[in-house]
């Protein structure tokens, strides 16, 4: 099937094609615009043009649209989860919950439309007495949105969401691993009656994108993806607000007082699902010593019923990597480990080659100075160490470039809020993975994990800038 970019309100074909493969089967399922430079001009201005119009709306006319579109997808979920599992390889019960979640953002959306507002200003001292004082929140202007592969619906309804509720218009960019989630998504926003040029979906080629980028008619700057890319772009983008979400390589704790065997059962789902492509995917556990053992081996049990395969198989947690690249990247990176000093408790292997299929895999005996060790796998990979107090617990976990969430197993109150205070991280999550989410809730990243938080209420206050009114 051929797909088409839609720019200010036309779906528009260009002359040149993108193919886009079944991550499992290896089958051809549909080709891509590539937009050329025309369109992309157009693109931009449209956006310009849109946000004079959008800026002016009422925000229960802005919570309609919003309404509107989250009835068309309602009315489209399963269509939506079956292109995700096919061009993400998202095994279906995954990509039935990216729809779900992406319908539930939709109503965080409209709820926060209503109630967005700005603050009152104490200033009612000194020159300003008998004055009041308050704030409005105004959109700052278009805004350019770069998504990934991994949740090609929700990550991208994450910048689209809060800039309509602002009344800001959007070019949104996909990955080119599953652009096609987003493409088909331009025929529901085509129906919400949005002004033309509001929401623009294109795919494009790097050079235009960075032409983007660089672009002044763009005010905001949203990236999703690897921080490689994510600070390059930063570096390009000129005067723009800058939001990036870059992953990282998550870790959890896990000590002497926690329920272990609940903790193994939450890390292993954590670790292995979606094939570990999740940007919270739990990369190393640490375990107190004196339960390590113990722990490692309800771990491995519970590893064994994890189910690998075809994505269609509802009871499938780990299926195919995005690319034949990415499976021989993370097979060479347990390789090195293991030649390193690793030792490899499960797994460890390529279990389909055609397919993108690794194993879920569980090592120990790892350190810093190895790429499993630092970088982020994005893979089913999961390293277990052990730690003797939780001080040497904290420091292994903030042994790292990357700081998103971070999970903590504890019954002991003074761990949790040492935790809570010294983990080098943007969330730290309790007695769960560190992959928890809900998708309102206030997410990102330090260090190279990233700047600014999403969820549709912290998203529209970066989209926005504060105007101070004072009445005499």
């Amino acid at each position: 099937m051929k797909y088409q970019n839609y720019i200010n309100g036309q779906f528009i074909n260009a002359g040149e094609f993108l193919e886009v493969y079944d991550k499992y089967s290896g089958e051809l399922i549909g080709e891509v615009p590539i937009a050329n430079e025309k369109e992309v001009q157009m693109a931009m201005e449209s956006n310009r043009q849109a946000f004079t119009v959008m800026k002016k709306y009422s925000a229960g006319k802005r919570a309609a649209f919003l309404e509107k579109l989250y009835q068309l997808l309602d009315s489209q979920k399963e269509d939506f989860a079956r292109l995700i599992m096919r061009e993400a390889g998202k095994p279906i019960s995954y990509a039935r919950s990216e729809v779900m979640r992406a319908l539930d953002n939709i109503k965080t959306g409209i709820r926060e439309t209503y109630s967005f507002s700005g603050e009152m200003v104490p200033m009612d001292y000194l020159n300003g007495q008998g004055k009041t004082a308050y704030t409005i929140r105004q959109a700052a202007g278009p805004v350019l949105a770069i998504t990934p592969f991994n949740f090609p619906l929700n990550l991208a309804l994450h910048k689209i969401i809060p800039a309509i509720a602002v009344g800001a218009s959007i070019t949104v960019k996909p990955a080119p691993q599953a652009p096609l989630t987003m493409l088909k998504f331009a025929e529901l926003i085509d129906q919400t009656g949005l002004p033309e040029g509001t929401v623009n979906i294109l795919f494009t080629h790097n050079h235009l994108s960075q032409k983007m980028v660089e672009d002044s008619r763009f005010k905001i700057l949203s990236f999703t993806g690897s921080d490689k890319i994510g600070w390059m772009l930063k570096n390009l983008s000129g005067k723009k607000k800058v939001l990036l979400e870059m992953g990282g390589n998550a870790a959890a704790i896990v000590d002497e007082t926690a329920d272990y065997q609940r903790a193994a059962r939450k890390l292993v789902y954590g670790s292995f699902l979606n094939a570990g492509q999740i940007c919270i995917s739990t990369q190393r556990i640490f375990v107190q010593e004196n339960v390590f053992n113990d722990f490692v081996n309800y771990f491995l049990d519970e590893t064994k019923k994890v189910k690998s395969g075809n994505p269609a198989d509802e009871e499938v947690i780990n299926s195919s990597m995005i690319s034949h690249n990415d499976l021989m990247r993370i097979d060479s990176w347990v390789k090195e480990a293991v030649a390193e000093g690793a030792k490899i408790l499960y797994g460890g292997k390529i279990l389909d080659k055609a397919a993108n299929i690794f194993e879920p895999t569980v090592l120990t005996g790892t350190d810093n100075r190895m790429k499993i060790y630092t970088e982020e796998a994005f893979a089913p990979v999961v390293l277990i160490e052990s730690f003797k107090d939780f001080n040497e617990a904290i420091d292994k976990v903030n042994d790292s470039r990357y700081g998103l969430q971070a999970g903590v197993f504890s019954n002991h109150l003074p761990h949790i809020l040492q935790a809570q205070k010294n983990l080098e991280v943007g969330g730290v999550i309790v007695n769960d993975a560190p992959g928890f989410r809900i998708d309102s809730m206030p997410y990102g990243g330090i260090k190279d994990s990233g700047m600014g938080r999403e969820g549709a209420k912290y998203v529209m206050q970066e989209f926005t800038e504060p105007k101070l009114i004072v009445l005499g």
